[in-house]
């Protein structure tokens, strides 16, 4: 599986929410690199583990931006979170259980999750952060 490549066209123009977008694509990244990684793995439960309390970090602050400067689609954002929250948390439990289709799953899942929330969710913040001077 390839790897996500930053490039400008992932810029949200908020360079702290640009930094944590590229945090978490690191560890996806990282994720990947992970060649012939086993279900069982300590390495994997504790590489979504740290992704997923990094994401629930970026998420807060994130809303915290939507709730303080009124964002329109904030409750759209939510919802996506709160998914992508349970989501994750289900596949930390499935990783306990040793389900052997996980570690493809979760690749899948958090690659194309990542792409198409910062490229199609998280733009539509692009220019009505930088219109309220957010930067």
């Amino acid at each position: 599986m390839e790897k996500i490549v930053w490039d400008e066209s992932f810029s949200v123009s908020v360079e702290e929410m640009d930094e944590q977008h590229r945090q978490i694509i690191n560890m996806v990244n990282k994720l990947i690199d992970m060649k012939d990684v086993k279900v069982d793995s300590e390495t994997i439960s504790e590489t979504l583990t740290k992704m997923t309390e990094y994401a629930s970090k970026h998420f807060d602050k994130e809303e915290k931006y939507m709730i303080e400067y009124d964002y329109p689609y904030y409750s759209e954002q939510k919802e996506q979170h709160r998914q992508f929250r349970n989501r994750a948390a289900n596949y930390c439990l499935d990783t306990m259980a040793y389900k052997t289709t996980i570690p493809m799953e979760i690749l899948d899942y958090l690659k194309d999750w990542w792409i198409n929330h910062i490229l199609e969710t998280d733009m539509k913040y692009k220019s009505f952060f930088n219109e309220k001077g957010l930067k």
